[in-house]
């Protein structure tokens, strides 16, 4: 709840113009904010900030970052707790209704996505209209944007009801529509959902199992697909949940909202950084591994050489991401239950970690690995196709999307998004006749 404050902000102009005084508000925690909306209609002015570095879109209870402190919580749980006490689709009802579930609410709500895990078997004949060698990011914006035209019963983005059955439907299929994608471009049979299975286990099976044999679970693999899935179910008011809240604000349905999101996840700044992580890693194995990773290190210090260190250092955090503490230890878990240890692309991981954590240079620029350095690892080592590690990360984000929509829908203060300019083009001029262009 937003709380006004007795402190006022005052706006003062040096030409002359009035002054103008704006409101405050306090969150329950973090920097206060000063209320512009007036702005305009009293001064005839807008503020201009490229990249929203300084401005709150919307208020919210879901998720709250402190970069500085390398703090992450969900509905006010920190992720440390949530990570290692709660599954994925524990959180994922936190994030929707704003309190961790008791057992029968856990049991009703994980019997409730189980039911809707299946998806439209015409979604099949959708996926044969893609080349084989589309990227899975390509093939699950349409799938995603394609659900709408499957599921008319709940499109109606005011009716809460549509809303809840939409956010079930959403999270119950993304792994299988993920998994299909991955299937379709190895030309391996699609695998239907088993709903006795977890969904971090389910999604697993989906991916790795064939019709010619029983696959069974490795509880260790399962663990750290759910682990992957928490950590990534929502991160505040990043660019593709402000994305989704702009699109979702025109009034459309919450599956082309959701599409939106995806497509904006798959950049590489983005939700493609861990792909672009282990393309990094690939390159420096392919160009000497472990024993050039110094000269590799000194053309990223080198501003002019254009080599960047990729999944190291946050846009918001400015501390250890939180995040990438957890998925380090699910990281060296996984290898080790796997035996891979030895595997030359990870023990080069593993040396570019050490140099990050003790190297002056990245000390000093807090540039520690990041969530994305670490799952991409681990993705890897599970099996997963490095093209594939968005798609996973929109699967897992679904929720967190879905949360921020229906959150904004509820708020008495939304209003379609429509930022403002700073025009420097030509101003008004004629048209001339072509002849005297």
């Amino acid at each position: 709840m937003m709380t006004p404050s007795d402190v006022k902000a005052t706006l003062a102009f040096s030409d002359g113009s009035p002054s103008m005084e704006l409101p405050l508000y306090k969150g329950s925690i973090g920097p206060d904010v000063i209320d512009i909306r007036k702005l305009y209609a009293q001064t005839g002015k807008f503020t201009y900030d490229p990249g929203f570095l300084s401005t709150a879109s919307c208020n919210s209870t879901i998720t709250y970052i402190d970069g500085d402190k390398g703090e992450l919580l969900y509905r006010g749980y920190p992720i440390e707790q949530l990570a290692v006490n709660c599954d994925y689709l524990e959180t994922c009802y936190l994030l929707l209704y704003g309190e961790l579930p008791n057992q029968s609410q856990k049991d009703e709500f994980n019997h409730r996505v189980m039911r809707h895990t299946m998806v439209n078997e015409q979604m099949q004949f959708f996926l044969r209209g893609f080349r084989r060698d589309a990227h899975p990011m390509a093939v699950m914006t349409g799938l995603v944007g394609a659900m709408s035209a499957f599921y008319h019963d709940s499109t109606d983005i005011n009716n809460p009801e549509h809303r809840e059955i939409a956010a079930i439907r959403l999270i119950a299929k993304m792994p299988t529509l993920v998994a299909m994608a991955y299937k379709y471009t190895i030309g391996q049979p699609y695998i239907y959902p088993k709903n006795d299975l977890s969904y971090a286990g389910n999604f697993m099976r989906m991916m790795f199992a064939t019709p010619c044999e029983e696959y069974k679970p490795n509880d260790v693999l399962v663990r750290a697909m759910d682990r992957i899935f928490t950590l990534h179910a929502d991160h505040e008011q990043n660019a593709s949940t402000s994305t989704v809240r702009l699109c979702g604000s025109s009034g459309t349905n919450p599956f082309a909202a959701i599409a939106a999101g995806v497509a904006c996840l798959w950049g590489p700044a983005h939700g493609g950084a861990n792909e672009a992580c282990l393309n990094m890693l690939g390159d420096i194995q392919q160009n000497g591994g472990v024993a050039k990773i110094g000269e590799f290190i000194k053309q990223v210090k080198d501003k002019n050489s254009g080599v960047k260190l990729m999944g190291f250092g946050h846009r918001v955090y400015k501390n250890y991401d939180p995040r990438a503490k957890l998925m380090r230890e699910t990281c060296h878990e996984v290898l080790g239950e796997l035996g891979l240890q030895d595997d030359p692309l990870f023990k080069l991981a593993m040396e570019l970690e050490k140099i990050a954590l003790e190297d002056e240079y990245f000390v000093a620029r807090k540039l520690y690995p990041n969530v994305d350095f670490y799952s991409g690892i681990v993705q890897r080592a599970i099996g997963i196709p490095v093209p594939l590690f968005t798609a996973i990360f929109a699967l897992a984000r679904t929720v967190g999307w879905i949360a921020q929509l229906n959150e904004m829908i509820g708020d008495p203060e939304y209003k379609i998004g429509r930022p403002r300019q700073l025009f420097v083009g030509a101003s008004s001029r004629d048209v001339k006749p072509i002849g005297q262009r």
